[in-house]
């Protein structure tokens, strides 16, 4: 397990320990900047798709273009978060969604009239969040002690959680301005955090000096195979949030079934940011400290619960409550997996083995935004919801059976 010089340093029941460390600061920060641009790019695309089409398979086409760089770039993104410095990797990420996003803004400018060149750009997007994702999530654990690690996920977590909240409610009422003045605050966004990704001082790393072969391509892979924990936990992930998925349909939701618009979207979309974060604030200050294996899948049963809850209400207030209980209940699962799998993974393959996680998370949320989008264009929205929500359900009951090494888990650390 890798350790930081500052392990005697403070009280680790701080529930604001984590900042205490400059270093992560600037990172926690600069990884909300980047999320809250996403954001905000990702709800001022899939309104400008669905206007320009009317067709909830462009939705899904919008998820599955950035889902197929994660797997085509697997094998290569962990090698270079592990070999590159994971702060440098971050920045050049960074930067490359800046120039996608101005690309898509040069696309809105000159008027767009197909879908086409804006999947083009979010597939740069894909592969800018392809190397984004390994080098950032390893890189936490080198900037707080092991001690401090899990209150640094909890507000990892948040960062993603609040810009969640305030990213698709500024995506949606900046896009009544335009666009491109959407498009155009975000990319200001992207800027921030590429300034805050550069002030980070560089970290103590263990870097992996061994050769590269095409056996170590595969070590993270190999990783997760043996550790019946750590794979239980991330394949719940994935099968869970691929099959409940309901983002991407949720433009659908709000002109079809809700009956509203732009601003109707937003609060959508942050709501489950908005459970989310109040669930991270609370297992900051009361982290789970024992059965985490049984709370991890009792939320997962919980989420696609209130899934099938959204997917049936015509109510705009029991929708945004149904969200949030959504998020409140996919934080724990991110908190404990999370936690999981970076305390339990050697530092010289940390980038190999959050690769292979980006996988899974992109297949479950990118992916399962394609499958939401396919088939509500094949039964409807509310069906693929509905059905999509018991799915989950049955994923978590079967995986207390299936892994019961997760099932039996006490403590979050080895």
């Amino acid at each position: 397990m890798s350790q930081t010089p500052h392990d005697e340093d403070g009280p680790a029941d701080d529930r604001f320990e984590a900042f205490r460390y400059p270093a992560y600061a600037k990172y926690w920060t600069a990884r909300f900047a980047s999320t809250f641009a996403g954001n905000m790019v990702i709800v001022a695309v899939g309104w400008q798709l669905y206007d320009l089409t009317r067709d909830p398979l462009d939705l899904g086409i919008a998820g599955l273009v950035q889902f197929i760089p994660l797997v085509l770039f697997m094998l290569v993104t962990g090698s270079v978060a592990d070999r590159f410095g994971r702060r440098t990797v971050m920045a050049w990420s960074v930067a490359a969604e800046i120039v996608f996003t101005l690309a898509i803004i040069a696309f809105t400018l000159r008027g767009l009239l197909s879908p086409l060149p804006v999947f083009a750009a979010l597939f740069g997007f894909g592969i800018a969040r392809a190397f984004f994702g390994p080098a950032s999530q390893s890189l936490v654990v080198n900037l707080v002690p092991a001690k401090v690690f899990p209150n640094a996920v909890a507000w990892n977590s948040s960062a993603w959680q609040v810009a969640s909240i305030v990213g698709p409610v500024a995506g949606g009422l900046i896009y009544g301005l335009g666009a491109s003045v959407a498009y155009g605050a975000a990319a200001l966004m992207f800027v921030a955090s590429l300034v805050l990704v550069m002030m980070i001082p560089k970290p103590a790393e263990r870097a992996d000096t061994a050769k590269v072969t095409f056996s170590s391509l595969f070590d993270g892979l190999r990783y997760i195979r043996d550790q019946k924990v750590v794979l239980g936990a991330i394949s719940l992930d994935l099968f869970a949030v691929f099959l409940g998925s309901a983002v991407a349909l949720l433009p659908v939701f709000a002109r079809d079934v809700l009956d509203a618009g732009p601003w109707a979207l937003g609060m959508l979309r942050a709501a489950p940011g908005v459970g989310a974060v109040l669930m991270a604030v609370f297992l900051a200050a009361s982290p789970v400290r024992d059965h985490a294996g049984r709370i991890l899948l009792v939320s997962v049963g919980l989420f696609g619960l209130f899934t099938v809850v959204f997917g049936l209400s015509s109510l705009a207030w029991l929708s945004v409550i149904a969200l949030a209980m959504i998020g409140a209940f996919d934080m724990i699962s991110v908190y404990i997996r999370e936690t999981v799998l970076q305390l339990w993974t050697p530092d010289h393959v940390r980038g190999r083995v959050n690769a292979v996680n980006m996988v899974f998370l992109g297949a479950s949320n990118e992916l399962g935004d394609f499958r939401a989008g396919l088939v509500a264009a094949w039964i409807g929205a509310v069906p693929a919801v509905v059905i999509g929500g018991a799915s989950a359900m049955a994923i978590a009951a079967g995986w207390a059976f299936l892994f019961p090494q997760l099932r039996d888990v006490r403590r979050l650390d080895r």
